[in-house]
């Protein structure tokens, strides 16, 4: 079986060199290659460069970029349908009276080809289209030797596993909103019944990072490589609110994981707004730049820019009196590390050091399509990790469902805490009367649980 490098090794500063492998000939033609690298192609000549022979097996930088990329210019079934078509014709698997030394030669480079795309883009096999045909090109595999049947049916068992798995996490997800939207349905009716604030449930920042880092890894290790390509690929011009990409979506988790960020944001400004007293607020505040600071050093950066974010929002910003009460200078420190200028030069330098550690430790069109492909790659080596802290499921339940307030409910809370400074932010005031018998009774049950 070939020998297929880690995705950390796949790609090199110049792209896919041939020589990395044993290549194919130019023979096959629609190629073109410069310094030995191949730069493009037609699509039925990258088709062909994908499927192996006898004595070529293609290399898994070039599997990887054109399965991830092909995907703006077809539908993976139909790539599917069109690498069974050519495996069964060209290499004559269908033939019974076929040459057996020439299948023994070829069929592990099929199987191999088959696993290295169930294991990197399994959801594409939610399309029904996807497995029929692997299903049928898998059959004829093991239908030759007993070795080949136990390789395809463990290939197929582990796709099996990652889909249930997919099913099983959406479905978590799914009864997080419902309990989410539960307790707001509960707050409205009762406002005094509003959970106590964070502190209560979890005082210790390290400790809330550590839970922080769970949900990020958990909603990190979900995301496709592929859904990069679908959420940045142009919209029809002719329907704005259709994508050209729509059919061929299977999943949602980079959203989930877009809401995640937007969520903690949300929260860490709620949290802050919601006490009465300046002191509590100030409190708050200290805590959440503890936490970002212990992200910061367990390399959680995500959660690290969320909390940032949501300390920044201007309900919160705005708060002159309660920021005067609390001792910025880590918070400066923190800021300057998610320093958006120079393209985040310095959160790149952090993330560039955080990848360092992660190797030494000891716990577990041409070329922008090539660059696409290297970037994605890298993502797939950071999902692989695995949260090295317990699970707390007290303080988890409380970050992923408790009520979070809306922006009109922050600028309400901001206003109530420190008043309107000029003509907009009154204009603005007086425009949010339809929030105050919620809110109030709330704001009075947080700052009772803060004493």
């Amino acid at each position: 079986m070939p020998q297929t490098p880690p995705f950390s090794a796949m790609f090199d500063s110049s792209g896919y060199n041939r020589n990395l492998y044993q290549s194919a000939e130019d023979s096959c033609g629609g190629l073109y290659y410069h310094d030995n690298n191949l730069l493009s192609g037609s699509l039925e000549a990258l088709i062909q460069h994908l499927v192996p022979s006898v004595d070529y097996y293609p290399d898994r930088t070039y599997i990887f970029t054109f399965l991830l990329s092909s995907r703006l210019f077809m539908h993976p079934y139909e790539l599917m349908a069109k690498v069974c078509h050519l495996c069964v014709e060209h290499q004559r698997l269908s033939e019974p009276d076929g040459d057996k030394s020439q299948i023994r030669k070829i069929a592990p480079k099929i199987l191999q080809l088959l696993t290295e795309w169930t294991e990197t883009f399994p959801y594409d096999f939610r399309d029904e289209r996807m497995m029929r045909n692997l299903k049928d090109l898998a059959h004829q595999i093991a239908s030759g030797e007993e070795t080949y049947r136990k390789n395809v049916q463990q290939m197929m068992q582990c796709l099996i596993r990652k889909l249930a798995a997919l099913s099983q996490y959406e479905e978590i997800l799914a009864k997080i909103s419902s309990t989410s939207t539960d307790r707001l349905t509960v707050l409205k009716a009762k406002p005094q019944s509003i959970q106590r604030g964070v502190l209560t449930v979890c005082s210790d920042p390290y400790t809330l990072a550590q839970q922080l880092t769970h949900i990020e890894l958990e909603r990190l290790n979900y995301i496709g490589p592929e859904e990069f390509v679908q959420a940045f690929v142009q919209k029809d011009p002719l329907d704005n609110d259709k994508s050209c990409y729509s059919e061929r979506k299977k999943t949602r988790s980079l959203e989930a994981y877009v809401e995640w960020f937007n969520r903690l944001s949300y929260l860490v400004a709620t949290e802050i707004c919601m006490p009465v007293k300046k002191k509590h607020r100030a409190r708050m505040i200290e805590y959440f730049i503890d936490v970002a600071r212990e992200c910061f050093n367990i390399g959680n950066f995500n959660s690290l820019m969320a909390i940032i974010s949501g300390m920044n929002m201007s309900p919160v910003s705005r708060l002159k009196k309660t920021w005067a009460k609390v001792k910025t200078a880590k918070f400066d420190v923190l800021e300057h590390q998610m320093d958006p200028s120079s393209n985040f030069y310095n959160y790149r330098t952090a993330l560039r050091g955080a990848a360092q550690r992660s190797l030494t430790a000891h716990s577990s069109r041409e070329k922008k399509f090539w660059e696409l492909a290297k970037q994605v790659s890298e993502f797939m080596t950071w999902k692989q990790v695995e949260c090295p802290f317990e699970r707390d499921r007290k303080i988890l339940q409380y970050l992923l469902t408790v009520p979070v307030f809306s922006e009109d409910a922050l600028y309400l809370a901001s206003y109530e805490s420190e008043g309107p400074e000029n003509h907009i932010e009154k204009d603005r005031w007086k425009s949010l009367r339809w929030v105050p018998l919620l809110f109030h009774a709330a704001r009075i049950s947080r700052c009772c649980c803060l004493k």
